[in-house]
């Protein structure tokens, strides 16, 4: 008995040992994608409400480009004055799968927009992406994460992660795993 309790206790001291180290260490990594961002929007010459972002809640969500499956450029900041569902997602993930009727519904029924970014470098095959929105009938915006930058910036340790940004940019809501629709709104509802 006196082992098993000797156990568990050396079991606990390793874990919370392990989960301080990643907090740690995901700190450090929040600092280097924030200052790099911040340091790239100054160098550009630009000055923007997002040199100062991030990616927690009552931050300026973090911009970033990316290409749409349809081949279209889409960056984060051009939805400014418009609520914003980023929602991270994959094909195979079978969470992921199970809620994007329920997205396509809340952004066709709903003054939102739903940017579905597909984690495309964790994809098998990016034949997978076009066959899945024709399967599920999905007219959402559908950005192109292929080289992941955009989940390591937004540190996407789980599919699906979904950040909810208010009209002015500010994320309001983190979610990891998968929401219904009456969710959804709900959420949608407390940063109106």
């Amino acid at each position: 008995m006196k082992n098993a309790v000797l156990v568990v206790i050396v079991i606990g001291l390793l874990g919370w040992i392990t989960y301080d180290l990643i907090a740690a260490s995901n700190e450090n990594a929040a600092g280097e994608y924030g200052s790099a961002a911040s340091e790239q929007i100054y160098n550009s010459g630009e000055i923007s409400d997002y040199s100062n972002s991030g990616i927690r809640k009552g931050e300026l969500a973090s911009d970033f480009e990316l290409t749409t499956l349809d081949g279209e450029v889409v960056k984060l900041s051009d939805y400014k004055g418009k609520p914003v569902m980023l929602n991270f997602w994959a094909t195979w993930c079978p969470p992921c799968r199970a809620e994007m009727p329920d997205m396509q519904k809340f952004q066709d029924n709903n003054d939102v927009q739903v940017l579905a970014v597909n984690l495309s470098e964790t994809e098998s095959s990016p034949d997978n992406i076009p066959k899945f929105v024709d399967e599920l009938n999905l007219s959402l915006t559908i950005p192109l994460d292929k080289e992941s930058v955009v989940s390591k910036e937004y540190r996407v340790v789980a599919y699906p992660t979904t950040y909810m940004i208010d009209s002015d940019g500010r994320i309001q809501f983190i979610v990891m795993g998968a929401m219904n629709y009456d969710f959804m709104v709900e959420q949608l509802e407390k940063i109106q």
